[in-house]
Order: structure tokens, then C-alpha cells, then sequence
């Protein structure tokens, strides 16, 4: 029964439908978030304002506080471990930190809305579907601290992504695009300690820190010479000193270090922390060499997801990028991590403005009632693109093909890169 191609282009409508029928809950939803931005880890307005929402639609279990104090899981359907067989578990993930000072400049209050719209149409057409091929439970995980730290990296450890099949979520952007490359990278704070002096009387008896800072700064930058075309350095001088008559006796600078693959990672942080020690050495100070807790990985593609997305979304009027300039932009998320646990995609969507992300134009249109439009649209091509996976089989078990060569492949990558290190060492 669900093979029948006009069945399952019936059921795509009423779930476009049951999304249409809840807009005014979900742009309520996104408003309340946008307007009580909320840093990394700190998210707890939008947590609760999410599981508020979920525990006011009938049949979701939720589970507030979900292994971090701002994540949520809220579950539909049977169980994994059901006595009714296999249970395909699709999860849909949102985001809802936001940038200091500038606030929802990243649009995460419409990630939000995004896996909030996608799985409550999902939801909704399914419970009315009979003789579905599969049993199926859905599941909503709010992830928070995508901007600072690494909210999903966290509950990967936690084991909460265990179970899930396949994994949905869609970004903001200024245009649609089914994939722009999310490059690996690791962010290190770097601190120098020296020893105060008289900057005038007698400088002699200092250690000047900011030196130990400017010849970092300066190594790195020579570094990019010998560094490959796709690897990015970048960074800043948090602290610089207090007064310019005192030898500074604390400097401490922030780099984000990014590789196209976490393979490449420790070839260039080694490089970085080489360029670190040596301006300690050339002054005399002592460094400190901070690597942020949580790595972000790259993102691991799968045709068949984005495959079946695109040709959803077109359907749904979506105009996707062909610029090659906007389709070799890259960034980090780690989602990346995400894909070397369980199968996804993280698609982009352009909500109304030509404003770039990260600045108080796009916060401004990730408020606007414009967006909504948008934003609803892109939940439906998610959720359409699952159903396409659920009740066809056969995508399923080709994106879990994909999924185990994809892995391979990365560890394949991983191999040769710690041999080749090796061999250099000897």
C-alpha cells in the first residue's frame, strides 16, 4: 500500500496541512524564543517555553532537562524496544542559543520552530495512517549550545542519539541550499605569563607577556605560507595588558583552528601549539595551552537524504542555490558530530533577507514575520523527506549503506593520516 507513489504524495499533503493548521502556535513559539535571547548552557526560558509546547500537544512524552540542564527529549509512538518488531526512530533537533550582544543573529529561534513544525506534522499524518510497512517513533531532541561548547557533542557522550535511525534539522541562511561544507575545527585559548615591571624605570626586571602575545600572533600568521589552501586559522587578543607604563604580565589570545576533515585536525594543531611555545620560549614566559573541550567534525554527506529533500523542496517551490561561491562558504556545527553517530541532514533555508548571519540585520529577520513563511516550508520538506524514508524501505536501508561507507571511509582517512604522521616522526 505504501509504495503507491500517489499514496504517498496524499499523505505529503495532509502533512503540509496539520503544519499549516498549527502556524500560529509555532510562530508564537519562535517569537517567544527570539525575544529572550539566551547564551550557551544558559537557554532556560526556551527550554522550558519548548517542553511546554510539547507537553500541551496530545500523545508526546517529554522529558525536561534531558542529560544537560537546557536539553529536552520529547518521544511519540512505541518505544525501541516495543514487542511490536523494529521501530524506525526519526529525530528532529532543534537549536535555540543565541550570539552575545546581538542576540537570535544566527536564527536559532527558527531551528527551533523548524524541528518543533516538522515533528508535529509528522506526528499528526502518521497517527491517522493505517497499515503503515514500519512502526515508527518520533523523536524531538533540543539540543542546546551549538554557538559555544557543543551542546549536541555533549549528549553524544550521554548516549542520547542511541536509537535514533535518522536525524533532520534545517539552518537559516540567506538562500536554500541542501548542503554547504561545515568544516572540522578545534578553538584553543593560549595564556602567557610574565612579570610586571616599571615599563620606564627599569623594564629589565619584567617579562613582557604581550610580546610572548604579538609573537604568536605573528608566528600563526607566517604559519599560513606553509599551510594548505582549505586550512583556516583565525583569532584575536583577548587580553592585552592593563596600562602602558606596566610590562604586561598576563596576555591571552583565542584561535578557532579549522581543517574540510577532522583527519587533518592534529596536523594543523600541532603546527598551532609549535608557533604557541615558541613565542613563550622567545620571551621567557610561561604558556598555557587550552584546547576547548568538545572537537566539531566535519559533516559526513548522504546523497539519498539530500536527494530526496531537493526534489521535496522543489516541489514546495524552493529555489536552491547554484553559486558556486555560496556553496564552497564553509563554518562549523556539531552536527558534524552527529553524522558519525547516526545518519542526518542539516539543510539551509532563506527566510526573506539577504542579511548575513551573525549580524543585527539577520536578528532583526529572524524576528520578522516574513521568515514564518519560509520557515514553515522548510519543516515541510523535512518531515516529507522522512516520510519518504519510513515508508519506502528500500531509501532507508540505502541511507544506512551510505551511512557505514561513509564511516569507513573517514577511518580509512584516519589511518593513513596517523601512519603518514608516524612515519615522519621516525
Amino acid at each position: 500500500m505504501c509504495d503507491s507513489s500517489e499514496l504517498l504524495q496524499g499523505l505529503k499533503e495532509k502533512l503540509c496541512c496539520c503544519i499549516d493548521e498549527s502556524k500560529e502556535k509555532l510562530r508564537m513559539l519562535s517569537q517567544d524564543i527570539w525575544s529572550s535571547p539566551e547564551l550557551a548552557y544558559e537557554e532556560h526560558k526556551a527550554h522550558d517555553r519548548l517542553v511546554e509546547f510539547f507537553s500541551q500537544e496530545t500523545g508526546w512524552k517529554v522529558d525536561s532537562h534531558y542529560k544537560l540542564q537546557t536539553a529536552f527529549r520529547a518521544t511519540w509512538g512505541p518505544p525501541e524496544s516495543s514487542e511490536q518488531g523494529h521501530v524506525v526512530n526519526v529525530g528532529f533537533l532543534c537549536e535555540y542559543d543565541a550570539l552575545p550582544g546581538i542576540g537570535h543573529a544566527c536564527g536559532h529561534n527558527l531551528i527551533a520552530e523548524v524541528g518543533a513544525a516538522a515533528a508535529v506534522g509528522l506526528k499528526d499524518v502518521l497517527e491517522k495512517t493505517q497499515n503503515l510497512p514500519v512502526k515508527v517513533q518520533v523523536t524531538v531532541l533540543g539540543t542546546p549550545a551549538e554557538e559555544d561548547g557543543g551542546g549536541k557533542i555533549d549528549l553524544i557522550k550521554d548516549g542520547a542519539f542511541e536509537g535514533l535511525d535518522v536525524v533532520f534539522m534545517a539552518h537559516p541562511s540567506k538562500e536554500d541550499a541542501v548542503y554547504l561544507p561545515c568544516v572540522a575545527d578545534h578553538d584553543v585559548s593560549v595564556k602567557y605569563h610574565g612579570k610586571a615591571s616599571h615599563a620606564s624605570a627599569y623594564p629589565w626586571e619584567g617579562v613582557n607577556a604581550l610580546d610572548a602575545a604579538v609573537l604568536c600572533y605573528n608566528n600563526l600568521s607566517v604559519l599560513r605560507q606553509q599551510m594548505k589552501p582549505d586550512w583556516r586559522v583565525h583569532g584575536i587578543i583577548k587580553h592585552g595588558g592593563v596600562k602602558p607604563n606596566i610590562i604586561p604580565d598576563y596576555t591571552e589570545l583565542e584561535y578557532y583552528l579549522r581543517t574540510p576533515s577532522r583527519a587533518e585536525l592534529p596536523v594543523l594543531k600541532e603546527k598551532a601549539v609549535r608557533c604557541f611555545r615558541s613565542a613563550a620560549e622567545a620571551t621567557g614566559c610561561q604558556v598555557e595551552v587550552e584546547f576547548a573541550r568538545n572537537q566539531f567534525d566535519n559533516m559526513l554527506r548522504f546523497p539519498t537524504l539530500e536527494e530526496l529533500y531537493e526534489r521535496n523542496g522543489k516541489d514546495l517551490g524552493m529555489d536552491f542555490t547554484t553559486d558556486e561561491a555560496v556553496l564552497k562558504e564553509s563554518g562549523s556545527t556539531d552536527f558534524g558530530n552527529v553524522t558519525f553517530v547516526v545518519p542526518g541532514i542539516h539543510t539551509y533555508f532563506y527566510i526573506g533577507s539577504q542579511a548575513f548571519n551573525h549580524t543585527e540585520e539577520y536578528t532583526v529577520a529572524a524576528g520578522d514575520n516574513k521568515a514564518q513563511f519560509f520557515t514553515l516550508r522548510t519543516a515541510k520538506a523535512l518531515a516529507m523527506t522522512a516520510l519518504d524514508v519510513l515508508l519506502r524501505p528500500e531509501l532507508l536501508q540505502r541511507v544506512k549503506q551510505e551511512f557505514t561507507e561513509a564511516k569507513l571511509k573517514d577511518e580509512g582517512t584516519l589511518r593513513g593520516q596517523s601512519t603518514g604522521q608516524t612515519e615522519k616522526q621516525s
